[in-house]
């Protein structure tokens, strides 16, 4: 291990320029990964806050006592798709809509609208087939006069996130893929270039291993490298976007480390792809 990592440090310094053209090919294509795969996770994050805002209510019977409305929302409470019941009467729903509608205020009054009990979904539960189910139920209480979630609203929303989903993997496994093409074609050109070296080593005796160690460390030290500077440039670009468009959402430390394992793993693959072709080519 000591004489591979000496063989390292001793091939950056015979050929800086092509070390540094390695991590920085490594690190541009990660980054515009990294690019796309930031918006995505904003569009995800943007859809999963409209889709927290999906919410059942049903409007409860006049004469219903408050008994009756507790306990029915004890029940209500039990399901597992629930994560949380409010009881709305009708003084507070006329504040509400009062307040969303204040053009319209005049025209209220306490008489106007009834009580409500909401219903707020838990996450992983609001797709249109888990909320009309979790409605239907409710209207199976007695107390419950009818019940409104916005069905044409919640399909939509379910709609665009599939769309949203397909779109992001399939172009998220483009883009890795021609990051994975042009890092390949990179580290080929490195170990290219060390070919007389490779061809001297294995006249001398040198077994395939010890030839090919030094080579998979190298692409493993530019892989994290290049890592780095990719995680570096997307965080900056977040920065930039967020003081000039809009907020945005950057990784977390999980996904973060994720994308410099990512690199040295395409680094240590890259290496190992081409070195072992190499290797053929020089029996």
């Amino acid at each position: 291990m000591r004489l591979a990592l000496r063989e390292v440090a001793l091939g950056m310094r015979r050929a800086p320029l092509l070390g540094m053209l390695s991590v920085t090919t490594i690190a541009f294509s990660l980054f515009a990964f990294g690019l796309f795969s930031l918006v995505a996770l904003n569009i995800r994050e943007a859809l999963r806050a409209v889709e927290s805002q999906v919410e059942i209510r049903a409007f409860v019977a006049d004469s219903t006592s408050v008994d009756d409305v507790g306990r029915a929302m004890e029940d209500v409470a039990t399901y597992r798709e629930v994560e949380r019941v409010e009881y709305v009467s009708p003084d507070q729903a006329l504040e509400r809509a009062r307040q969303d509608l204040g053009e319209f205020k005049d025209v209220f009054d306490s008489a106007f609208l009834p009580g409500s009990i909401d219903i707020r979904l838990r996450d992983g539960f609001r797709d249109p087939a888990t909320v009309k189910s979790v409605a239907d139920r409710l209207r199976a209480f007695p107390i419950i006069e009818d019940v409104r979630y916005g069905e044409e609203w919640v399909s939509k929303l379910h709609r665009i996130r599939t769309v949203a989903t397909v779109a992001g993997v399939t172009l998220g496994l483009a883009f890795a893929a021609v990051a994975v093409i042009v890092i390949g074609a990179t580290i080929r050109m490195a170990v290219l270039a060390r070919g007389p070296e490779i061809s001297i080593m294995r006249m001398v005796g040198a077994t395939d291993s010890f030839i090919r160690r030094p080579f998979l460390i190298d692409g493993f030290l530019k892989g994290i490298a290049g890592g780095l500077l990719a995680l570096l440039l997307t965080w900056l670009a977040s920065v930039l976007i967020t003081r000039t468009f809009i907020q945005t959402e950057f990784f977390d430390a999980t996904l973060a480390a994720s994308g410099v394992v990512g690199g040295a793993l395409i680094g240590l693959l890259g290496s190992a792809f081409s070195v072992n072709r190499h290797l053929r080519l020089v029996r």
